[in-house]
């Protein structure tokens, strides 16, 4: 992990002060890019401190249920959640907040279940029939700027789209899902700070590599946890159409260090990064590469405990509270 530890550098070294929404101050620099081999580097789990795994795998598992509960979090062994959807003043008077532990529809409700809209004209038939062999249904006849239209709705699936298409059309360039769904936005607690994943399959070689785009980042706290996190999922999506993870790629756009957190990124200044672990995910999830048969519903049956990390070799515990 000696660029996670680079990076802490440069923002301390080249970045300014700022103020943000949450009332503490950042140091903080636009730009930032790490880039791992997943096959030679291992796993890129933080060793210059304890990463908190089982939150992580947890985190991911509730993103791959599309919850919006920060009580379902929990029961997975995340609460990195609970702040937000319990302490944030602005969501708690937020009139899309549905009472104590919502969170409204974060990441996964946009991963599985985006909404998607086409409003058309009543008279344009043939749009009308694709769109509905493509899923969506008439939800209403509307009238729009004086024009009788109809109303059609589908939830989309991005992330299962993902792998019909590593699956089916490996080649393409758009093999990509989003988080910032504009239209949601004042109806959630926190909007997507990793926001923009694209898998990247190279058929010919059998291996699969995803870039990772993060609006905002913590670099504290924030970022141990998304690239474990963003690597776990490449991990997975390999297994479950066939390909082996390799590179790994990290964008943020503003990288930035909490005045409070600068102690506990000090310390991990002091100490020597220990070789990475290797992730290890359950013989129960079926290997594409050895079955030949494509099971994605296991997007939604996979377990926290289904993940673990071996040779994990870590430095003491630091803590460091979250910026809310």
């Amino acid at each position: 992990m000696k660029q996670y530890l680079d990076l802490v550098r440069t923002v301390l070294d080249t970045g300014s002060w700022q103020d943000n929404r949450t009332g503490i101050r950042t140091i903080s620099i636009p730009g930032a890019m790490m880039r791992f081999d997943l096959q030679r580097d291992g796993f890129p789990a933080v060793t210059t401190k304890k990463l908190a795994f089982k939150s992580v795998v947890g985190e991911l598992v509730g993103f791959l249920r599309a919850t919006r509960s920060a009580a379902d979090f929990r029961a997975l062994g995340c609460k990195v959640w609970d702040q937000n959807a319990n302490e944030n003043e602005a969501w708690l008077a937020n009139p899309y907040r549905l009472g104590e532990d919502d969170l409204g529809p974060v990441y996964g409700v946009q991963w599985r279940a985006w909404p998607g809209y086409k409003l058309l004209d009543v008279s344009a038939k043939t749009q009308i029939e694709d769109a509905q062999k493509r899923g969506f249904r008439v939800v209403s006849a509307v009238q729009d700027e004086g024009k009788q239209k109809v109303l059609l709705y589908k939830a989309i699936d991005q992330l299962r789209e993902c792998l019909d298409t590593i699956v089916n059309n490996p080649s393409s360039r758009r093999i990509l899902f989003h988080g910032w769904n504009c239209a949601d936005l004042d109806a959630i607690a926190l909007p997507a700070c990793h926001l923009l994943y694209q898998f990247l399959p190279n058929a010919a070689t059998r291996e699969i590599s995803l870039c990772l785009y993060i609006r905002s980042n913590d670099i504290g706290l924030g970022t141990p946890f998304n690239l474990a996190e963003g690597a776990a999922l490449l991990h997975l999506v390999g297994r479950l159409t066939g390909y082996k993870p390799r590179w790994f790629t990290y964008f943020i756009g503003d990288a930035h260090i909490y005045e409070n957190h600068l102690d506990m990124l000090n310390e991990q200044l002091k100490r020597e990064p220990l070789p990475a672990p290797q992730l290890v995910l359950s013989d129960r999830i079926p290997d594409f590469a050895q079955t030949g048969k494509y099971e994605p519903e296991w997007l939604e049956r996979v377990e926290p405990s289904d993940f673990s990390l071996q040779g994990y070799e870590h430095h003491a515990p630091l803590t460091a509270p979250m910026a809310v």
